[in-house]
């Protein structure tokens, strides 16, 4: 009769004995190549040294991904890999009985999600968070998994359905290109980095097709679209892709059109000699075009984007005289001239409004008119660049949702996949990198709060033996940055109610008087620019002062608006409509005007709504690292990879991994999937915590196959595939690591029942390997 030892049938005790000295052995005698461990759980013992080491040696064997208990390490290889990523791997992850068995890859992940969210039982909504620092590969994940899920989702039953799905489909990626080329652009870090953060929700349907999930569409959420870069670019970084992307693909007579002639040189375009992938501008066209942006309303975009670069040449001079406005520099007026021509503005409206500001004071609210300061100007012609595009973008995200967001009765679940913008330090940081770190902050805390703290706690309340893992809790960073009554935010807030004027020395001796006690606040007493310094989790950043208020305020001088409501220009109309009660609400004064809606509450606003969902899903999460800060392939700095494995608390969350219990199922649902179990065994009493036997089920089936009973019971212990969190996780003992197969009792508990391993065929007892929990983690 042959028995199953560890994987592997053997027909006799001899042949028996032998398996299990050769196990002995390898098991005393060493352990396997560090690429080889596709589980960081098995590294023994875990520390960041073995950790590293065995990055360093699968990125090296070209073995990116790495699973790291309910994490997955994602490496940025720096380098295409097609068969990596290509639509047959695709399938075999979906096909496969167990995915978690194959490689660790950003498949598993996702068809992971996708069999939660179709689960029978109990259905919930999924989501997936991709962190990692910039440059660290986030948005190529977010793009391959978007991909996966469009193939693995379309399975519709009939030709017509399956139509539907194919569009949806397409228009669900082709979303990416536009967002991008819009979104995007290259920084000191990385060559696409997203300048915004966006939340997708991919919406499932699964009564169109039984026993799956088909996708029906989807919707984007947009976060803190960093504007400012239009108009102000940091050596040695670039603007926007798209407008790159019009200046060398356009055709020659888009060019005459535009007004783009070969060499034209643009302030706001720095290093237009760069050629990077990313300048593609047919795919951006042909994608736009598969959403429903036709040509002519492609051509209206472009055409306002050459005009706000011919804008960015309007320079002026210092007027000798204050009361006239600030006079043109020779090479401006035509500058002037094109840019009103490309945006159908009248020429003297727009020279007017970037040189002349208009004041009404007052009890009968009389107007004055007074003539601008040379920085004035150049700060209205950067406002009006920022403000149309801003609206443009806006627009876009809107049409795309439109294209493919599904009515809200024809999907039931949703599986949400968050890209946002990794932690940024650079050598000036200001108003976009505090909120960009602030932003990480958080979903750092959100993984704290839902792994390494609820975990713990939850096998502390179930009365399970447990050792404390500790942690770093990034709790007092948030309060430095968010607190109540006074934060960095409060105080910034503070100083834009006030509406006077603030020195940037004076608002680092304001943050650094009132936040003296916070243990993440840092001084850098060399610096000559006023700054303060807040220690985030990873690492510190110096923050600039100069600026920070009236980038917080964002202020829009309502003459800019009612300026590009004037425009001729189809698609200007429709971003600046002429609206009544917008006008009214530009010109409030004494006691109506309202309170100023800042940047940072704007922003911080739009976080507590994206954490609200991520707190109603599943979280999965996707650790990005980025191995080197050159970009380059093959190139592992030690330094670099160290600092981001020490940010994101990857050894705690392997240690508690492999101490842990993978399989987490609510007392409810396991009696709803193993009730043919107990019913099956004839000596088995109903449990005390357990739910009445029905009339006429008391007695178990009369079967007369044993063999049958035997075989079925096998297969009902197999638990299914969205149970496993891990392979089994690594005992603290003897540092194997083999599948836990579970065999149940009753805990003391009346709400739980605690799941042992199978110790059938192991070296010695283990502690347990799982647990089958009660309503709190269900």
């Amino acid at each position: 009769m042959l028995q199953q030892v560890n994987g592997h049938s053997s027909g006799s005790d001899a042949h028996g004995g032998e398996s299990l000295r050769e196990d002995l052995q390898e098991f005393l005698g060493g352990e396997a190549p560090l690429h080889q461990l596709d589980d960081l759980t098995k590294v023994n013992p875990v520390t960041l040294e073995t950790v590293l080491r065995c990055l360093q040696a699968r990125y090296t064997a070209d073995t990116f991904y790495t699973n790291a208990g309910c994490t997955l390490v994602a490496l940025n290889p720096f380098k295409p890999i097609p068969q990596l990523y290509s639509p047959e791997l695709m399938q075999e992850y979906h096909a496969a009985p167990q995915p978690q068995k194959l490689k660790p890859h950003i498949f598993t992940v996702g068809e992971q999600t996708y069999r939660s969210v179709k689960s029978l039982i109990e259905p919930v909504n999924q989501s997936v968070v991709v962190s990692g620092e910039s440059g660290a590969g986030k948005t190529w994940t977010s793009r391959c998994l978007m991909k996966f899920y469009a193939v693995v989702a379309a399975s519709p039953t009939s030709w017509e359905n399956h139509k539907i799905a194919e569009r949806i489909e397409q228009r669900i990626l082709n979303s990416n290109p536009v967002m991008e080329a819009f979104g995007n652009a290259c920084t000191l870090r990385n060559n696409n980095s997203s300048r915004f953060g966006k939340f997708i929700q991919l919406q499932l349907n699964s009564l169109l097709v039984p026993r799956a999930q088909q996708m029906t569409g989807a919707a984007v959420q947009t976060y803190l679209l960093e504007k400012t870069r239009v108009a102000c670019q940091a050596s040695s970084e670039r603007n926007f892709h798209i407008f790159y992307q019009i200046c060398k693909g356009a055709s020659a007579d888009e060019r005459l059109q535009w007004h783009l002639p070969e060499g034209a040189a643009f302030s706001w375009l720095p290093n237009p000699e760069r050629t990077l992938e990313e300048d593609c501008f047919e795919v951006t066209r042909e994608a736009m075009l598969l959403l429903g942006i036709d040509a002519p309303t492609q051509n209206n975009i472009f055409q306002a984007l050459a005009g706000l670069l011919h804008l960015g040449n309007t320079r002026f001079a210092d007027s000798e005289n204050e009361a006239q406005p600030c006079p043109l520099m020779d090479d401006a007026e035509c500058s002037v001239r094109t840019s009103a021509s490309l945006l159908r503005l009248p020429e003297d409206a727009l020279l007017e409004t970037l040189r002349i500001r208009t004041i009404r004071a007052g009890r009968w609210q009389q107007v004055f008119r007074k003539p601008c300061s040379r920085a004035e100007c150049d700060t209205r012609r950067d406002c009006l660049a920022k403000l149309v595009y801003a609206r443009l973008f806006d627009w876009l995200v809107s049409v795309i949702n439109s294209s493919i967001c599904a009515d809200p009765d024809s999907w039931t679940t949703f599986i949400g996949l968050l890209d946002v913008y990794g932690f940024e330090s650079f050598p000036t940081n200001s108003l976009e990198q505090l909120c960009i770190n602030y932003a990480n902050e958080k979903l750092q805390q959100h993984f704290v709060a839902h792994y390494l703290r609820a975990q713990q706690e939850e096998y502390t309340a179930e009365g399970l033996e447990w050792s404390t893992v500790s942690y770093q809790d990034n709790q007092t960073c948030l309060d430095l940055i968010e607190g109540s009554p006074i934060s960095i935010c409060s105080l910034i807030n503070e100083e834009c109610r006030l509406n006077r004027p603030s020195s940037a020395a004076q608002l680092q001796t304001r943050i650094e008087s009132s936040l003296a006690g916070s243990p993440c606040l840092g001084h850098n007493k060399l610096s000559r620019e006023p700054s303060f310094i807040v220690v985030h989790y990873a690492g510190s950043v110096r923050y600039h002062t100069a600026g920070l208020v009236e980038k917080n305020k964002d202020p829009i001088p309502p003459e800019l608006t009612r300026l590009l409501q004037q425009s001729q220009d189809p698609l200007l109309k429709v971003l600046f409509p002429a609206d009544p009660e917008e006008k009214s609400q530009e010109e409030p004064s004494g006691q109506s005007r309202a309170p100023v809606l800042t940047v940072v509450s704007k922003f911080k606003a739009s976080l507590e709504q994206l954490l609200q969902v991520l707190h109603s899903t599943t979280p999965h999460y996707i650790r990005c690292i980025k191995p080197n800060s050159q970009g380059r392939a093959q190139m592992f700095h030690q330094e670099e990879v160290l600092s981001q494995l020490e940010a994101c608390g990857l050894v705690e969350t392997i240690h508690i991994s492999a101490a842990g219990f993978p399989i987490r199922v609510s007392h409810r649902n396991f009696l709803e999937r193993y009730e043919l179990l107990r019913r099956l065994c004839p000596g088995v009493a109903p449990s005390p915590h357990g739910p009445p036997l029905d009339e006429g089920r008391s007695a178990p089936w009369p079967l007369a196959d044993l063999a049958a009973v035997s075989r079925l019971r096998r297969f009902l212990w197999q638990p299914p595939e969205r149970h496993w969190a891990a392979k089994g996780g690594q005992s603290p003992q003897n540092g194997l690591h083999t599948p836990s197969r579970p065999r149940c009792k009753p805990s003391s508990r009346t709400s739980s029942t605690l799941c042992q391993p199978w110790l059938g065929h192991q070296l010695r007892p283990r502690r347990p390997q799982c647990t089958v929990a009660g309503p709190r983690c269900s």
